[in-house]
């Protein structure tokens, strides 16, 4: 697996160092083709006219549509697995950290929606190697989630790391794709914060002598 993170790791860094911009470019408009039109019914035509680069070019960048998908699903997916590492081996309360997973995670959200969409939505797309190696991806993400909820019952604050409630977060906040839109009347971190409300309501060991 960790093998398979390393493949993805240097094909995300060779979208941003390959030329720059027509490649960034390309993977923002395969992003928003897919999230929009769905993987399969967008055309190699499609990519063409909407980016503005010929077929040549687009062949010189890329190998092939998979290769796109395969880009745009794995390129966040494995920020967000540094971040919350990065939490993960940061000192704070167990609470302060699942919210700030929550407000990173929806923020990532709001900022590369096309993106987040396809990854959320598209990984079934993705076929063969690729598809195993994202799905690993998906696993090395969810188990942020897990350790981060494992931490809290470890320190006695949280009831359970439950792969159950770890499945609930993870719905709570990744099908926020199909309404969350940049610019509404609240911010991602306001949506963030009422999620870990909810949820601490259940998840919270309470002090002694508050129990109903």
């Amino acid at each position: 697996m960790v093998k398979k993170q390393a493949t993805a790791r240097g094909a995300a860094q060779a979208a941003r160092e390959d030329g720059g911009s027509n490649r960034d470019r390309l993977l923002r408009v395969a992003a928003e083709l897919f999230a929009t039109k769905g993987f399969h019914a967008t055309a190699m035509s499609d990519l063409e006219k909407a980016s503005g680069l010929g077929r040549g070019s687009l062949y010189y960048l890329i190998s092939s549509k998979e290769e796109l998908l395969f880009e745009v699903t794995s390129r966040y997916l494995l920020e967000l697995i540094d971040f919350g590492k990065t939490l993960l081996a940061t000192e704070m309360s167990a609470e302060q950290r699942l919210r700030q997973l929550s407000r990173g995670v929806m923020r990532a959200i709001v900022e590369h929606l096309a993106e987040l969409t396809v990854c959320f939505r598209e990984v079934h797309s993705v076929a063969g190697e690729r598809r195993m190696e994202l799905l690993d991806l998906h696993r090395s993400y969810e188990k942020i989630w897990t350790d981060v909820l494992k931490a809290g019952v470890e320190e006695g604050v949280f009831r359970t790391a439950d792969p159950l409630v770890v499945k609930a977060l993870l719905g709570q906040h990744h099908y926020s794709y199909l309404w969350l839109r940049p610019g509404g009347s609240r911010s991602p971190e306001d949506v963030a914060d009422l999620f870990c409300d909810l949820t601490l309501l259940g998840l919270k060991v309470e002090p002694d002598g508050q129990h109903g």
